[in-house]
């Protein structure tokens, strides 16, 4: 069914599900999984579905889920606060030396990245020696720290302090970009990494465990939930929070030392316009919808209240937007986090080549080998027909395509 600008999904004994997917592909597992997920008795209103949408582990990437009274982690997920930020430069093409390798190095160098998973080896992927600028940041984090690990002690044994200003792995990257009028922007993209992930998988098993009677009455045992009131529900919120608080600074650790690299490697001084967006895309918060208090959960979408700056980036290789959002009541005030995948990462590494990549990502540097495939643009949704599906939640601002590239 059309409806201006969106369709709607309905079903008995169901909440509406309304889709911003006009022009875009969207797959029938990931219609099923949303109608699982509008079956749950506290879904306040609607789902509201982003064009980038595909499915997802309990809960569909690319969908708003208003909830009241109480909270699903794993449509939260693991990977919590995970979010982008971009700063705008005073340079432009012009002042970016003509090799950019260099820099590429540079960048690397200065944010650890990926992650070494052979067992007693040093992960590469979590500092050796932090930093100073970790130190600062980790003083703001570390007493609500204390008070989350003194309730559960196993999340001390995770990747805390070691993580606070690294990139990690999968679709995390850090770009260097030009915008339409060919200035510099450094854009960057992580979340809470390995404690985020623990405090996520935590509690997610906590609410299956809490729920153990009734799972299966659930249309999908990651569909478990907390009540308000419960104790565990008061827990995981303080947690998520925290975990959301540590992926903002994670973010501006790491665009400070990628700003520091960009100063070494260009001699010309140059500011930062604080044009700057950070902005979470997997999270939860309590906000006003409709004349009443509600949790929001983004899971793979972004907050466009009136005259908010977000970002929306496409794949390594496709263009990325900085918006201003419109304020759209029927999304929540909400948009798409990116293009969203339209194949899983094992189909993108069976389907396409090292040669696919290299000519894919021609005009960027970047890694070219195997072991990025799975980030092949073409294993993205085409930016282009996302951001004209969500003409009525945001309008673009800045075009940026990327020049360099750094993945874990």
């Amino acid at each position: 069914m059309q409806h201006n600008d969106y369709q709607l999904l309905a079903r008995e004994n169901s909440a509406p599900v309304k889709m911003w997917t006009n022009g875009v592909p969207v797959e029938s597992e990931a219609r099923e999984q949303l109608l699982k997920t509008a079956k749950m008795p506290f879904i306040f209103k609607h789902l509201a579905v982003m064009p980038d949408v595909h499915l997802g582990k309990g809960s569909t990437i690319g969908s708003v889920i208003p909830t009241k009274g109480a909270i699903i982690p794993a449509a939260v997920g693991v990977d919590i606060g995970c979010g982008m930020i971009a700063v705008r430069t005073s340079l432009t093409a012009s002042d970016l030396p003509d090799n950019l390798s260099g820099l590429r190095s540079a960048i690397e160098h200065a944010v650890p990245h990926g992650r070494t998973s052979a067992r007693g080896q040093r992960d590469k992927g979590a500092w050796n020696r932090a930093p100073q600028e970790v130190d600062a940041h980790w003083a703001h984090l570390a007493p609500r720290f204390k008070r989350i690990t003194d309730k559960y002690p196993n999340l001390l044994k995770t990747n805390n302090y070691q993580h606070l200003g690294t990139l990690g792995t999968g679709n995390h990257f850090i770009e260097v970009c030009l915008d339409e009028q060919q200035r510099v922007w450094v854009m960057l993209h992580s979340g809470s990494r390995g404690v985020g992930n623990a405090i996520g998988t935590h509690f997610i098993a906590l609410a299956q465990k809490d729920m153990q009677r009734h799972i299966a009455n659930l249309p999908d045992r990651d569909l478990a939930y907390f009540e308000e009131g419960s104790k565990h529900y008061a827990d995981y919120i303080e947690a998520v929070e925290w975990a959301q608080d540590f992926a903002r600074h994670n973010r501006e650790v790491m665009m400070s030392r990628v700003l520091a690299a960009l100063s070494q490697v260009i001699k010309k001084p140059f500011m930062t316009q604080q044009e700057a967006v950070n902005c979470h895309h997997n999270y939860v918060q309590k906000e006003r919808h409709f004349g009443e208090d509600v949790l929001v959960t983004r899971k793979g979408a972004v907050s466009a209240q009136k005259g908010q700056m977000g970002i929306i980036p496409g794949s390594m290789g496709a263009k990325s937007f900085i918006v201003r959002g419109l304020g759209n009541e029927e999304s929540f005030c909400s948009c798409s986090h990116g293009a969203g995948r339209t194949m899983s990462r094992t189909a993108a590494k069976k389907r396409f080549t090292v040669e696919d990549q290299i000519r894919a990502t021609a005009h960027v540097e970047c890694r070219k080998d195997s072991d990025v495939i799975d980030e092949i643009p073409m294993a993205y949704k085409d930016i282009d027909a996302v951001m004209a599906a969500q003409a009525s939640l945001v309008e673009v601002v800045h075009t940026l395509r990327q020049v360099v590239c750094v993945k874990g």
